[in-house]
């Protein structure tokens, strides 16, 4: 029997439901949520990313407005902007696109950016919220998605084996604490680990977040186990993820297409962030 597709687009539907209200209530007490999100240059895929962002923002009664500044800046004058965007109290949540030109050092910019604007966790100061069970921090998206994924299709957690294949700050470390904090118990895999698909054949869950176009195949899934596939990686003129989707949905019990599954939940993700922020900083 073929896998239950666990599709983004009812979770989106239900968040996006959830956000507006939670929007109407703070304009009621007069904050008025509002998103800055700042590119230095013009690199294409952070216009694309930023514009589709706007748009799902204001169409969830969220103020947004992207400033572009030029790829030329110098790291002091984009500290300064940063530091002045920081202290401004009409701005909630602060988006800081990346890769940066490279004058301009990503570990001197995340520890300028105020933790509690940091809605897409690029300030440390989150990063250790999470491994603390913080819950004022603001995790990075894509797990966060992951997350509001398997809480909506119900899928259990607590006292559930989990793997998170991928170790980076941005997926792998921060899924393993939230998978941890919802009382699953979880291994870390990455590019050194022995008999991978051994280990990810004990998990009832499975996080895909390597990088590798459709490297994980059945054997590397147990009967009826759900898989969370967040890879996006390039294939002619198309997008895939890190499990063969395909093969894979014989073996699996629940999967996430890509595209379709988890990044379409990502971006409800930050403006449900940016809401908590200005929630946080208006009391």
């Amino acid at each position: 029997m073929a896998a239950k597709l666990l599709t983004g687009k009812e979770v989106a539907a239900k968040m996006d439901q959830d956000i507006q209200k939670e929007v109407q209530e703070l304009k009621a007490k007069g904050t008025n949520p509002a998103l800055r999100i700042i590119i230095v240059g013009d690199a294409p895929d952070s216009v694309f990313y930023a514009n589709s962002a706007k748009k799902m923002a204001e169409k969830n009664g969220i103020a947004c407005e992207i400033e572009q500044l030029a790829g030329t800046m110098s790291q002091n004058d984009f500290v300064a902007l940063l530091k002045q965007r920081n202290a401004d109290r009409n701005i909630h949540g602060i988006i800081v696109m990346r890769p940066f030109p490279k004058q301009i050092s990503e570990d001197v910019v995340k520890h300028i950016l105020a933790p509690e604007k940091d809605v897409d966790c690029f300030n440390p100061v989150n990063a250790g919220k999470i491994m603390a069970g913080d819950l004022t921090g603001f995790p990075p998206a894509t797990p966060q998605a992951v997350m509001e994924m398997l809480k909506f299709y119900e899928v259990p957690m607590s006292g559930k084996e989990a793997v998170v294949i991928g170790r980076s700050m941005v997926v792998g470390k921060p899924m393993a604490m939230l998978l941890l904090q919802e009382n699953a118990t979880v291994t870390v895999c990455h590019s050194r680990t022995k008999d991978l698909p051994g280990v990810c054949r004990r998990a009832d869950i499975v996080v895909a977040a390597i990088g590798k176009a459709k490297m994980i195949t059945p054997d590397y899934i147990k009967a009826g186990a759900t898989v969370m596939d967040v890879g996006i990686n390039p294939e002619g003129d198309k997008f895939v993820g890190d499990v063969n989707t395909d093969a894979a949905k014989e073996t699996a019990g629940a999967i996430t297409p890509v595209p379709g599954g988890v990044g379409t939940v990502t971006t409800r993700v930050l403006l449900k962030h940016v809401v908590k922020a200005a929630k946080l900083q208006n009391p």
